[in-house]
């Protein structure tokens, strides 16, 4: 079986000097590689088919048969890395966290431990009979969520 690890480092050769970044690796017994990666501004089809030449150049089909799959990380799916967060930064996210609560807002800081998303929330004022809707800030950590995703926004 070819080992993630030597994978891990053709892609990383291929990443040098490049805005992309890896997303995930895996590869199943039957030796298919699938390897995602992301870029602030897109994936483009030409830079999967170079990165897939790249690591073909690399593997010896002699010796090991398999197959390789490259594309971008889905829209829509829950990010992986933490550079996802970065590259998402002032675009709405949906957040579930540890506990099963669901959260939709603008994602607005990212750091190594914790990134904190503006929810919209209604809230009473004192002595107002109308609730009024205020930006509320909410902090988490990593480790105290499920996932994170982009959210499509068709409005």
């Amino acid at each position: 079986m070819i080992e993630k690890s030597f994978i891990t480092s053709i892609v990383e050769e291929w990443l040098k000097g490049r805005d992309y970044f890896l997303v995930d690796i895996a590869i199943d017994p039957n030796n298919k590689i699938t390897i995602e990666i992301d870029h602030a501004e897109g994936v483009w089809i030409e830079d999967c088919v170079d990165l897939s030449r790249f690591i073909e150049s690399k593997l010896d089909r002699d010796k090991e048969d398999f197959e390789l799959e490259v594309g971008s990380a889905g829209i829509g799916q829950p990010f992986k890395v933490r550079q996802q967060y970065y590259i998402h930064i002032g675009n709405e996210v949906e957040t579930q966290t540890a506990g099963g609560e669901k959260l939709t807002g603008v994602l607005k800081n990212a750091d190594e431990d914790h990134f904190t998303i503006t929810i919209k929330k209604k809230v009473r004022p004192e002595g107002s009979k109308r609730p009024k809707i205020v930006d509320e800030d909410i902090t988490l950590s990593y480790q105290d969520i499920k996932y994170t995703k982009y959210l499509i926004n068709f409005k």
